[in-house]
């Protein structure tokens, strides 16, 4: 497999590109996005059967039951990463392994209902606080300490809205690969 295509295959949607200036209207656009995730990954996922659960979306990726498990596991975190940030001045969050995460037994074998069910949760709460912030809320950031970089809440918010469409494009593509999604 030639670089390019293993790196479209990675990236199908390509990479987060955060707008020079994020409106009111992005904003909400990415609430609607977080919002839809849960049920769109639900009616995309809920009829695959085993093999095609733990079939890598690309060679030497995540399987399509480590995806589902990992955007509940890193949205989880994403949640708490908002809340810390709206109580706490810029505080220095916690990094996760998230490939050593994808390994433990309840990503590469429990069923996918669990984190579907968990992902409808935490997006349900997400969704209701980001609609209730301030635009001043929006501008309260977090520090990650890989790079210490400082990260607003607008922008946090943008990143996730891409990563559930990002992961959510690894499994929607290699379902049409295979064939498992029937022509409309």
């Amino acid at each position: 497999m030639e670089g390019h295509e293993l790196e479209t295959l990675r990236y199908p949607i390509g990479h987060f590109v955060i707008p020079e200036k994020i409106t009111g209207m992005i904003l909400a656009d990415w609430i609607a996005e977080l919002e839809a995730l849960p049920v769109d990954l639900a009616d995309l996922v809920r009829n695959c059967t085993k093999s095609q659960l733990d079939m890598p979306y690309r060679p030497g990726g995540w399987t399509v039951r480590q995806v589902v498990h990992h955007l509940a596991d890193s949205h989880h975190h994403s949640y708490t990463r908002f809340k810390w940030a709206l109580t706490e001045d810029s505080p220095v969050i916690k990094a996760y392994d998230e490939k050593a995460w994808a390994e433990l037994p309840d990503v590469r074998s429990a069923s996918i209902e669990l984190s579907l069910d968990h992902l409808q949760v935490v997006h349900s709460k997400l969704v209701n606080l980001l609609r209730a912030m301030s635009a001043d809320d929006f501008k309260r950031e977090f520090i990650h300490p890989v790079g210490d970089r400082r990260i607003t809440l607008e922008v946090n918010t943008g990143h996730y809205a891409w990563h559930g469409k990002h992961h959510y494009a690894h499994i929607e593509r290699l379902a049409e690969r295979e064939g498992w999604i029937p022509e409309l």
